[in-house]
């Protein structure tokens, strides 16, 4: 996981990097610039020889960045024009020196006001431009400003560099106010990502993120009081490694994952999130269904997923025969998920409410169970972990309240609800936030909206027990678990979105995808 900085924590690391160390902010400068001009070749195919490049920088450091990306290109054989929104002699330190070194065939403007940078870009050269590069603002803007951002939002057509962050956002914001602005295709981030990095809404205009090492070291960035994280595919590939099939691997050893799902309406639901879990690397599935449902329920799911029946009255009534006749088959079994596809009424909210009471292992709650527990007043334990998974409209119940203010700050209301009620909660969403008892919370950036469709939550769902049962058996910590599984279920969805699109792309696509997507981890 890498840690997510504000810009006054990434200002301190670039001090203390200097000061302590003994490295030069000229050097680590001179470092980002390369780290930006690979990612410009490697987009560029390999070579910037010949290649026009236009690069938009600013009078602070990040306008000291893009000047020596500008003299790195150049002596690399590309064609570089370059506009300053300021005059030389207006920069200072580092950047003053790279803007001082830029070479004589570049050629340069001095555009003190937007306008004079329109008059330097002949539109009939814009064809020719194959990248802009913008290093206007990075972490240093506290407001927005349209006409600079009219400018860098104006090449549609060019390939769109961003320098650390783009230059319509602020980095310590999710918030977006400059709409207009046109989306990165690449932003290059500079020891540690931002906030606008990787929240929505603002992590939409920085296209693909590549966080790069420019020389500080990870003691400093480890020291900062952020504890706001982002996943990463090696977290994922890690986890996958250490719950990797040994010589003597076989069911009972890969965990037992048992799931309480579906309801005369919703037996789909219980389908999906079973299926999901044997995909996932689990042992032993058993799926508990009303015994009215168990034979239609069985025809369709996996013929490995044991599938359980209990009596629909005692299900329903949730009498004490109900949790006993559950119980009955939970000696062997390692984790419990509850709720896809079941029922809401006064009934299912009972027994929901008493298996989690006297629940003797880690227990994902899901969906209608969810609903069984709102507003929420229980506590989870390190011992017995629970795994909460609300969308935003359940996350809204289980908080007691309708007003949405109460979630506006997606990361602090993930944080103290987590805190609070010593639970992991992972809150669905554009970016799935994943909090736990401690304070910490990850954001997950694998997934696309085409998982905002019917049984995509229930995939989620049986790939997280999947995972959690097979944690218990090999003794790996529940919520790193839950972030990989999160990662996991994410990149099986970008893997269905590439090969069926957002539009055609079903929960069972995204579940079978997960054959691709161990095969990319257990590779990396």
């Amino acid at each position: 996981m890498q840690k997510v900085l504000t810009a006054a924590q990434m200002r301190e690391v670039d001090r203390l990097t200097t000061e302590r160390y003994g490295i030069p902010s000229l050097i680590l400068m001179e470092n980002a610039a390369h780290a930006v001009t690979r990612v410009i070749t490697e987009k560029l195919g390999g070579s910037v020889n010949g290649k026009s490049i236009l690069i938009l920088c600013g009078k602070g450091n990040n306008g000291g960045d893009g000047a020596a990306v500008a003299r790195i290109l150049s002596s690399e054989g590309a064609n570089i024009r370059l506009i300053l929104f300021a005059k030389i002699d207006q920069t200072k330190g580092d950047a003053k020196i790279n803007f001082e070194r830029l070479p004589s065939k570049i050629e340069v403007c001095e555009a003190e006001e937007w306008w004079q940078a329109w008059e330097y870009i002949n539109p009939r050269d814009w064809d020719e431009l194959e990248c802009v590069v913008d290093a206007v603002f990075g972490t240093g803007l506290k407001y927005p400003r349209d006409d600079i951002n009219e400018i860098v939002g104006s090449f549609s057509n060019v390939f769109h560099v961003a320098v650390d962050i783009p230059s319509a956002l602020m980095a310590d914001q999710a918030a977006v106010q400059l709409y207009q602005y046109r989306r990165a295709d690449v932003t290059v981030s500079f020891t540690a990502p931002k906030i606008a990095n990787v929240l929505p809404p603002a992590s939409n205009f920085n296209g693909d993120l590549v966080v790069t090492n420019i020389g500080s070291p990870q003691e400093l960035i480890d020291e900062q009081a952020s504890r706001l994280y982002v996943a990463e595919k090696n977290d994922a590939a890690a986890w996958v490694k250490r719950s990797a099939f040994a010589s003597d691997s076989y069911k009972n050893k890969r965990g037992h994952a048992l799931l309480i799902a579906g309801s005369k309406n919703y037996t789909g639901a219980a389908v999906l999130a079973a299926d999901a879990a044997m995909r996932s690397g689990v042992g032993l599935v058993t799926l508990a269904v009303p015994e009215s449902l168990r034979e239609s329920v069985g025809a369709r799911v996996m013929p490995e997923v044991m599938v359980r029946g209990v009596s629909d009255s005692a299900r329903g009534s949730a009498s004490e025969k109900a949790v006993d006749e559950v119980k009955e088959f939970l000696r062997n079994v390692d984790a419990i998920a509850i709720g896809s596809g079941l029922s809401t009424n006064d009934e299912t909210a009972t027994f929901v409410r008493r298996m989690v009471d006297e629940r003797t292992m880690p227990m994902v709650i899901d969906a209608d169970g969810l609903t069984a527990l709102s507003p929420f007043n229980m506590e989870g334990s390190d011992e017995l972990p629970l795994i909460l998974t609300p969308h935003e409209g359940e996350f809204m119940r289980l908080l007691g309240t309708e007003d949405k203010d109460a979630i506006k700050d997606r990361v602090a209301s993930v944080r103290d609800f987590a805190t609070k009620h010593r639970v992991i909660l992972v809150l669905k969403g554009e970016r799935v936030l994943i909090g736990e008892p401690g304070g910490k919370v990850v954001v997950n950036p694998t997934g696309n909206s085409g998982l905002g469709k019917a049984g995509n939550g229930d995939t989620l769902a049986g790939i997280l027990i999947g995972f959690v049962a097979q944690a218990v058996q090999m003794k790996i910590g529940i919520f790193e678990t839950v972030v990989a599984a999160c990662y996991v279920a994410g990149m099986a969805g970008d893997v269905a979105e590439k090969k069926y699109g957002k539009r055609v792309m079903t929960a069972s696509d995204v579940r079978e995808c997960l054959t691709e997507v161990f095969e990319s981890l257990e590779a990396n």
